[in-house]
This record gives structure tokens, sequence and C-alpha cells, in this order.
């Protein structure tokens, strides 16, 4: 059983599979839509949630909130499921495949098979859809891999019933109602004002002020922990940042290709430039990434290495809180 389903591959697993459930129905949005209306771009810092024995970092929203608001926002229905048992969780997957229904599912990344080994850790917020059925596989499309490919029904079971922080519960999600028309330039204008009051919050710990936070953190590591704890809470945040769903520089360049087109959508050659500009403060995520690698991996020919980093983190802070206000004054 192979329902008609067209993979693209994305940067990111949730504005991927959304933007494939979507164009499957009918929809034609990009990755980039789905992360800018969804208003994926976030940042907070959490050091009383330890995860991995360091300091919680997230780059992006809950898992499923893109989605969610991309739903609000232009009106569109989507249903989701839970289940407190593995044969319900796959009746009701099996069912929808009976019906010509590709399906969205959160899974633990640990034990999925096709993932390289270094890839393969305790993370149970990835998305992927299934298209299909054999009799000993699932036909799996993983919006971060190049082609679609196979879980066995046993390894399916195990992701969609992952343990630990964000248990995914079987839960699977798909669009049941999808206007004809939709309104993308009120829906772009409302992911903006989101992005930019998440990003310019008065709260010491989130947005811009969280990555200022951190920089002062950064800066406090070696002499409060000593270097084998700072090295690990560094190695921690650059994994959050560059490996775990994109965060830092990747975020960046797909709110930047968003930006473009949603200059293009609403007419307003500000945006343009803006997305030229968020292209850059990308780069200098990347670059933060590599020098912070270089101090863990102790390749850092650097004499004051923390200090120089922090000062680097702070620097995008900076850049990105005068980048959010330019933003917010070009939509209002």
């Amino acid at each position: 059983m192979e329902l008609t389903f067209t993979h693209h591959q994305s940067a990111h697993c949730e504005n991927g599979v959304a933007s494939n459930l979507l164009k499957n129905s009918g929809l034609n949005i990009s990755e980039p839509m789905v992360f800018g209306i969804g208003s994926g771009l976030f940042f907070v810092y959490l050091p009383f949630i330890k995860v991995n024995y360091a300091p919680a970092i997230s780059y992006r929203t809950l898992p499923g909130q893109i989605f969610n608001k991309v739903a609000t926002r232009l009106n569109l229905k989507i249903k989701r499921q839970k289940f407190s048992s593995v044969s319900n969780a796959n009746k009701a997957l099996d069912e929808n495949l009976k019906n010509n229904i590709p399906t969205g599912l959160q899974v633990g990344v640990y034990n999925l098979s096709y993932f390289p080994d270094e890839y393969r850790f305790h993370f149970n917020a990835h998305n992927l859809v299934v298209y299909g059925k054999t009799d000993t596989d699932y036909l799996v499309s993983d919006p971060v891999m190049e082609t679609v490919t196979t879980l066995t029904h046993e390894e399916l079971d195990k992701v969609r019933f992952a343990k630990g922080a964000f248990a995914p519960r079987g839960q699977m999600y798909y669009p049941i109602q999808i206007p004809q028309n939709v309104d993308l330039k009120s829906a772009i204008i409302k992911g903006i004002k989101n992005t930019c009051r998440d990003m310019l919050a008065p709260m010491p710990i989130v947005g811009v002020r969280g990555i200022k936070f951190v920089s002062k953190q950064i800066r406090k590591w070696p002499i409060k922990h000593g270097t084998k704890k700072a090295n690990h809470y560094l190695a921690q945040m650059v994994r959050m940042q560059e490996e775990i769903g994109t965060g830092g520089g990747g975020f960046r360049f797909i709110y930047a290709a968003f930006l473009q087109e949603a200059s293009v959508i609403l007419g307003n050659e500000e945006l343009k430039e803006l997305s030229k500009e968020m292209t850059k403060i990308g780069d200098s995520w990347r670059d933060f990434a590599v020098e912070a690698s270089r101090i863990y991996k102790n390749r850092s020919a650097k004499e004051d290495a923390y200090n120089t980093i922090a000062d680097e983190l702070l620097d995008i802070a900076n850049r990105e809180e005068i980048f959010f206000k330019k933003l917010k004054k070009a939509i209002s």
C-alpha cells in the first residue's frame, strides 16, 4: 500500500513535514513560509533544567507550535491524536493509510535506524511522514533525508513510543480541512509580529536578552565549573544550535528566505534588505559554532578563548536586537 506523496527535502523536520503535508493537500507553501508564519524562530535559556547534564537551551518554539500557528493563521484544520497503547496507535495510522491520508508523526530520534550513529541521541521531537505500508515496513518521508526511506513495523513502534522528555505517545497529525483561498498577507504579518515580540521580550532568559545572558554565563563557566564541565556545556550548546533542529545559523537562513518571499507577497522592499541582514547574522552564528567547537575539542589557540566567544555571542545579540526592532517597524 503506497499513497501518492511527493518527498521534498528540507532544512528542519517540523517545517518540512508541515510544508510537505500541505503541498500534498493542494496548498503550495514553502518551508521558509511555514517557518515564518508559524513563528518558529525563538531563543530561551533554562539553566534550572538540565538536558544531557547541561543547561537547557532552545532555539525554537515548542514542538508542534509551528504547524499549529500556521493552521490558526491560515484558517486550516489539523487533527492531532495521542495514544496510550501501541495497538491503538497502529490501528489509527493504518486506517489513515487505507483512507489515502499521508500522516505526520512525532518520534524519538534514538532508534531511527536510517540515521547515522552520531545523530542518534535521546531527542523526542523529531517529525516525519508515513505514506505507505508493506508486510514488513512502513514507507517514510523524513524531510531531513535526501530520499524516502523505510522503518520496520517494530522500529516505528519504538520511535513512536520513545520514553523521556517530550515523549511522543504515538502522536500523529494531518490536515483535515484547507480553505479554497488563504490570506497569506495577514498570516505573514501576524507571524512576523509574534517573532519580534518573542525575540524582544523583556525577560532575561528569552529572545535577545536570553542570548546576552548566555554570553555572560559563558565567561563564568570555566571559573565556576572547571574546564571539563565548561567544555561539555559549550558542546551541548553547539549541539542544540547546529545539530538538533538547525537552531542557530540554519534557522536564520530559513528566516531570511521567508523574509525574501514575504517581501514579494507584501510588496515591501525593506523586508528584502532585512533578509540580507539576517543571512549575515546567520553566518555569524555559524562562525560562533565553529569557534566554540574548537574550544571544546581543545584545538583553540586563543589565550582567552571563552571571553572571545562570549564577545562574539554578545555582538550577535546586539545585532539581532537592532534587526528585530527594524523588522517590527517595517511591518507596522
